[in-house]
Formats: C-alpha cells, structure tokens, sequence
C-alpha cells in the first residue's frame, strides 16, 4: 500500500487523505448514536411497525422532530435521552424531576396546557406522544387520524388503551417500544434494568410486612372519585406493601360512597396531590366528614400522599413505590 501511495502525485494523496478523514468522520457514530441513518438509509431496526391502541403505525427512520403533550410523555421521552429529538412539550402538572430539569429546559414549551392546533404544527412536528386521551381531542384539531392526514405520526400512552389492568410490565414495554420507535432499544432497556432495581430494593426491605388496608381519596365531597383495579395506582399500593380496598372497581378510577369508604375501613387514605385541590384542605374534609370519624385511618391520622403525576405511566415508578411504601411500612425503612 505504501509503494502504491508513493506513485500517486502529491495532490491525488492529498485527495484520498481528505476523503478518508471525511468519511472517518461521518461513521463516528455507532449504535444509538448514529440512529438516524445515513443518506437516508433506514438505520438499524427499521422500518419499526407498532400498533397502538388501534391505530397500526410503520417508522422507517426514528421520529426527529417529537412533541410531548403531558407530564408523563415528557419524562419518558427525556429519560432516554431524546431531548434532541424533541420540537416541543407541554402540559405539565408538576415539577420536572431534578435528573431530568436540564433536558427539560432544553426543549420549546409550546402551551402551558394543550397547544392550540396552530401552536402544535407550527412546531412541524414528525410525532406526537400523548398521555391521555384529550391529548388528541378531534374538536380541538389534534385528533389521531387529523393528524395522520398531516402526515404527523402519533402514540398514546398505552395506560389509556383498554386493554386489562396496567402493572409494573406494562410500563416496561412503554418503554421498551418508545425506545424501538426511536432507535435506541439500549437506553429503554437500561431504563427497565434501573427501575426493576428499585422496586427490588422495596421488596427486600418489606420482606413478607403484613399487606395494609388502603383506599385512594383523589377528590370528591358527594361521593369519594377513588382508584379501581385497573390502573396503575393499584400496582403502586400492592407493589408498596398495600392491599387497594377497591381494586374490585373493574375501571382505572370509580365513584364510591363515603358510606362505603367507612365500610370498608381502611388503615391509610392514599391522597392524591394535584393541581388546585390543596393538600391540607383534602386532609381536613377527610377528618371533619361525620361519615367517616370510625374509620381507623381517620380516626389515627393516618394519611399517605403521592402526586397524581407519580400514579401514571411513566418513569416514576420506582421513587413512588418507595415513597408509598416509607408511608404504609415506615417501621421497614429506619
């Protein structure tokens, strides 16, 4: 090779030296990093089709120009390290989780709440990820098949398919299938890895503790608006060492009485924190409602407390385990 390199005159060298740092430098990239492709190429494991709550979707490249609407969507998308790949966000109910704040800042916030639909394709968005259903509300003209028309691809949040109970599982494969969509299967699977670690540290540390009654109090001061068997908030109290009083409602949330919120007697009232719905006014309705002054949790003032954001699908999984589960069994975590 060397002798073959002496016959070429000196500017053909200088050529092929240049074309091959070029070329050098344009396949730096590897695995994840390099997702995108080349020369349009479809990149490693695409074309990607998913099917998602009815609507059957085929990636030939990774989405480049992402916009999140909800909280859960957001932390999602940033949690495997695709700020990059975000136009824009909105909606959030709560505060971003400190590992997460700096991509967060990151990213255009386009609404404080949903985006009008001007607001949403001026952002040229190639993919859109809702968390619940009014993320795609057909009036407001950011319905799925509205959007399809505009050759914008979508995904809801699976929690919001009617598909049986949503459990530990169920978040992994959120995960493992946004990280498909987006070419970077590795990060999701380490995402899965870290919160199965966490929930492994709760389990351990309750090691067999007798399960505790517990019964949800989102809102409500004619009937009590409590979580059901079919949402995440169920997994989140028996993964917290917790037995939901209403895991029999066959919907993620239900109506109850508050007769039979005393009925049932739980040991702790899970509540849920959000929004304009202050924390200490719920705990003093709960404590003053005649109805309820027998039931054990009333009467020994034992509240647990979650913000609604960490009872979705989503990343947060693990710290609102530990968190429930310090609450119901704080004798395991001294």
């Amino acid at each position: 090779m060397t002798s073959r390199a002496r016959s070429l005159p000196l500017l053909s060298l200088l050529l092929v030296l240049a074309s091959a740092l070029l070329l050098a430098g344009c396949g730096g990239g590897s695995g994840e990093a390099s997702a995108g492709g080349a020369g349009g190429s479809a990149p490693p494991g695409f074309p990607v089709t998913v099917t998602n709550c009815g609507v059957t979707t085929t990636y030939e490249h990774p989405p480049k120009r992402a916009v999140s609407l909800n909280q859960q969507t957001t932390e999602i998308l940033l949690s495997l390290g695709l700020e990059g790949s975000m136009a824009g966000t909105a909606y959030l109910d709560d505060r971003m989780p400190p590992d997460l704040d700096a991509a967060y800042r990151r990213v255009k916030v386009l609404a404080k709440e949903y985006p009008s639909e001007e607001a949403l394709l001026s952002a040229e968005p190639d993919f859109v990820y809702g968390g619940f259903t009014s993320a795609f509300d057909e009036k407001a003209g950011r319905g799925r098949g509205t959007l399809a028309k505009a050759g914008i691809d979508t995904y809801l949040s699976t929690e919001s398919c009617p598909r049986g109970p949503v459990t530990a599982a169920r978040v992994e494969d959120e995960l493992r299938t946004i990280g498909k969509i987006f070419g970077v299967p590795d990060r999701a699977e380490r995402r899965v890895a870290e919160m199965r670690a966490g929930l492994a540290k709760v389990r351990d540390a309750l090691g067999g503790a007798a399960p505790v009654k517990v019964a949800v109090y989102d809102s409500g001061d004619k009937t009590v608006f409590t979580s059901g068997g079919a949402g995440l908030g169920n997994e989140l109290i028996k993964l917290a060492g917790g037995t939901n009083l209403f895991s029999d409602l066959p919907k993620a949330f239900g109506d109850v009485s508050f007769e039979q919120l005393a009925e049932r007697a739980p040991d702790v009232i899970l509540i849920y924190d959000y929004g304009d719905h202050p924390l200490a006014a719920k705990k003093d309705f709960l404590l003053r409602n005649p109805a309820l002054k027998d039931v054990p949790a009333v009467r020994n003032g034992r509240f647990a407390v979650l913000p609604l954001t960490s009872t979705v699908m989503g990343v947060r999984v693990p710290t609102a385990v530990d968190s429930l589960a310090r609450q119901l069994h704080p004798d395991r975590f001294k």
